[in-house]
């Protein structure tokens, strides 16, 4: 089932709570009661997955193009466990060399339940890498490729 997803806005959060003693000498700032709920923005279903999306279209890039830190950045914590950066670094440089860093995902969809993701997309010019239901994990605010 899928879940609606949120955004908490911190700056409006930050905004709303300052405190500053305005020229008030010598005074002090007062308690103005009990903290208010974090503000939170609804994403319209339509556009649920669009962070998923971006990171999907960001990792396809860095992948052919041999962007190992930000490509094995992008991993989730279990797949750094399976293969290290050094390993992962040689995958991808292969990906470039047998195939040009010129592949963009193209027809990124995405789907979100909670913290997992599914991701389907077309790579540009090699249609043997297109994915379909790619797993992807929300990890430390960010969503990690997890389909090690």
């Amino acid at each position: 089932m899928r879940t609606r997803s949120s955004i908490i806005v911190a700056a409006a959060l930050l905004a709303l709570t300052a405190c500053s003693s305005g020229g008030d000498e010598g005074g002090s700032a007062s308690d103005s009661g009990p903290a208010e709920a974090e503000p939170t923005i609804a994403v319209p279903e339509a556009h649920e997955g669009d962070d998923l999306e971006a990171a999907a279209a960001v990792y396809t890039s860095a992948y052919f193009a041999a962007d190992t830190d930000t490509a094995y950045g992008m991993l989730s914590a279990r797949c750094r466990e399976e293969i290290g950066a050094d390993a992962y670094a040689a995958l991808v440089e292969k990906a470039k060399t047998d195939h040009g860093p010129d592949h963009p995902a193209t027809d990124v969809r995405a789907e979100v339940s909670g913290k997992l993701g599914r991701v389907s997309y077309k790579v540009r010019g090699l249609p043997q890498f297109d994915q379909r239901a790619q797993p992807w994990a929300l990890e430390d605010g960010g969503w990690k490729y997890d389909a090690c």
